[in-house]
């Protein structure tokens, strides 16, 4: 998998994301579901921003490990969160669980009333190619 980042500025780079990403001959993508701090019988956990973005994290992963890629493969992530400024106070382990893994996705960022079940602050959605 070829990927080119297009990224017309620099003020993103800061932040752990490309404007674009172009995949040259991608032979399969995975859209993955929005995943969120769930446990593995589906039950939400309560936790703080840290907490629930670090298991979000770890579901990801997981989908995207069973299918046979890993977060290298991002090339787009989403993010919705009930909290945009507890969601930055976080957003540490965010860059640095990205570029620990090679991925610099194009990504949005979304502040939502709320989730599926009112415990959860955020949930991440992920395109994944290789």
């Amino acid at each position: 998998m070829k990927k080119a980042m297009n990224n017309p500025w620099q003020w993103q780079d800061q932040l752990g994301y490309a404007q674009g990403v172009e995949i040259a001959h991608a032979t399969h993508t995975l859209y993955c579901a929005g995943q969120a701090a769930m446990d593995a019988q589906g039950q939400p956990v309560e936790t703080d921003m840290n907490g629930q973005i670090r298991l979000s994290f770890d579901n990801l992963e997981t989908v995207l490990q069973n299918a046979g890629y890993s977060m290298t493969n991002v090339v787009r992530l989403n993010f919705y969160t009930t909290s945009i400024e507890q969601f930055f106070a976080a957003y540490g382990q965010i860059i640095h669980r990205l570029s620990t893994a090679g991925c610099t996705p194009s990504s949005t960022l979304v502040e939502v009333k709320a989730l599926a079940f009112p415990q959860l602050m955020v949930e991440l959605e992920a395109t994944a190619v290789r």
